[in-house]
Order: structure tokens, then sequence, then C-alpha cells
């Protein structure tokens, strides 16, 4: 029966592709005027968002679906770092398999973090594991593993990676998630900052800022409200060296680490940040950020890329 159900989805996302592709990407175009408020051209891409629906459909980079894998993303900061900066920055994994059955809870720590290796959004924060029911983490794990992220989002790096389930440990600041920085590079270059703060178990009280690398807070707008203010950290210098050596091989990429005290942790490497459909306030940011992404295809042979 699972077998059959799993061969009715891949048909079912087969069709969808096909359809897609023979009428001119209708679905893709519809949900991204409704996000972003204008039409989407996949033939003359100009803004940001348009290209990183182009990036979906047509950048074929080998190295996308191993960044978007959150286990296998771990050897390609070593390949890039080296091994010892990479542990220094590497969340500590505790745990992986694809049957969640076999997690051993009482190894695990009072807190920690669970996640899908394919995809976003498919994660929990674990703050007392004595309340945890573990049989319902379980099925929720195993409805994670069962779902083909991306698949009708055209996000074609996820499409190829083996669904698992990973285990970290929880990383906090006063006992809360830390400050998330996401850095935007662009052709090795950051061209904005996206600083994010979350609280554990209050999504309400998310908040978000722009900067750019001098710390100069821009007068962009997205979906969440906006924070008057977040002071720089001591070591920005060193999460953009860290951004700039991971995004080496791409065309654009997001960067996301965190700050804690002194240290710096790896958080994930992005490429279709919101599906290529953020709503950004004003809309000639899109555009404007857009100007400074050049597509080309099969950049990544240009040994201008290092990798």
């Amino acid at each position: 029966m699972i077998k059959f159900i799993k061969l009715k989805a891949l048909i079912k996302i087969y069709l969808f592709r096909l359809n897609e592709y023979l009428f001119g990407y209708p679905h893709l175009k519809k949900q991204f005027r409704k996000k972003t408020g204008y039409d989407l051209n996949l033939k003359y891409p100009r803004s940001f968002n348009e290209k990183i629906n182009w990036k979906k459909i047509y950048d074929r980079n080998p190295l996308l679906p191993i960044v978007s894998d959150k286990l296998k993303v771990r050897s390609y900061l070593i390949k890039q770092l080296g091994a010892k900066r990479a542990n220094e920055i590497l969340i500590p994994l505790l745990y992986h398999t694809d049957n969640p059955e076999k997690i051993s809870f009482e190894k695990l720590p009072e807190q920690f973090v669970i996640k899908a290796t394919h995809g976003s959004g498919a994660n929990k924060i674990i703050t007392s594991k004595t309340l945890l029911d573990k049989d319902e983490l379980i099925r929720t794990c195993k409805k994670w593993l069962d779902q083909p992220y991306g698949a009708f989002k055209h996000e074609w790096s996820y499409q190829n990676i083996k669904p698992r389930i990973i285990i970290e440990e929880f990383i906090q600041e006063n006992g809360e998630s830390p400050i998330d920085y996401k850095f935007h590079m662009i052709h090795n270059n950051c061209e904005f900052i996206q600083v994010i703060q979350r609280r554990v178990g209050k999504e309400d009280e998310r908040k978000m800022s722009f900067y750019d690398t001098d710390w100069k807070k821009l007068n962009i707008y997205r979906e969440y409200p906006h924070s008057r203010g977040f002071v720089k950290p001591t070591n920005f210098q060193e999460m953009l060296e860290l951004a700039e050596t991971l995004s080496k091989c791409f065309d654009y990429i997001r960067v996301d680490l965190y700050s804690i005290g002194e240290r710096v942790y790896f958080g994930e490497l992005t490429n279709y940040p919101a599906s290529g459909e953020g709503r950004y306030k004003p809309q000639s940011f899109d555009f404007e950020l857009g100007e400074k992404w050049t597509l080309r295809p099969k950049y990544w042979l240009d040994e201008s890329y290092h990798c």
C-alpha cells in the first residue's frame, strides 16, 4: 500500500511537471503573480525573484543538491573550510536515520532540534524531552519523509536528496533560538543581510530587518514585523568572510549563520529563498537586486568559481 501511494505521488508529480513544461509554467506564473504582485518573465528575467525562479528551472549546478541536503552539506563545509574550521562552526550532530522508529530518545539530551534533510520548514525544537510525546514526533517524522518537498514548486535541488531525519544540539542564547543572520550572496558579493529573531513557540513575535555590509539598516520590508534594529555582532567580519568562502561555487546563494557570544555557528545554505516569491517593499528593491545578478548557463564550469 505504501509503495502504491508513493507511485501515485510520483505519477502526479510527473504529470504536473509535464503540463507545466508544455504550457509555459502556468501554475508557477499564477502563484508568482499572487505572491509578488507582478507577472513572471522566465524568458527575460529581470528581478531577483524572477531569477530565483529561472534558477529553479534551469540551473543544474551539481553542488545544489549537496548543499540543499542538511546532512551532506556538512561535507561541503569540510571541503571549503577544512575539517578543523568546519567542525568549529557546525552544530554538533547527535543522530541521523531514515527510520524514525529507531531513534534512541533515552540517549538524547533534554533539548535538541530534529529535522528532515530534504526540505525547508520540516523541523521541531524540542525544549523538554521529559514532556515529549515520542509517538507523535515519530509520526511527524514519517510524514516529513513521505513529502516530496519542492516538487510542485520546481525546486530541483531537493528532488534527488535521500529523505532522512537528523538530530542536532539545540544551540540557544538566553533560553531562546539565536538570531539568524542570512547573507544574500550574488557572484560572491554580499548584497544584503536579512536578520531574523525568532521566539521559541511564539511565531507572532518574529522580527526582521535588512542591513548592508556596513551595518546600515535598509528601508526594506517583507512578511514579518520589522524590528527597530539589531546590534551588529562583534564577530560580523568573521561571519562575512565565512559567507564569502561558502558562496564561491554559486552565482547566488544565501548563507545562514548564527552568532552566540564570540562563536559563529553554521545554519544552512539556501538556493531558493521564499521559492522566488518574496514580496519586497518597495518592489523596486526586487529589481535593483536582480540587476546585480547575471544569469549564465553552466556558470559553475568557469574557473572563477573555484569549485
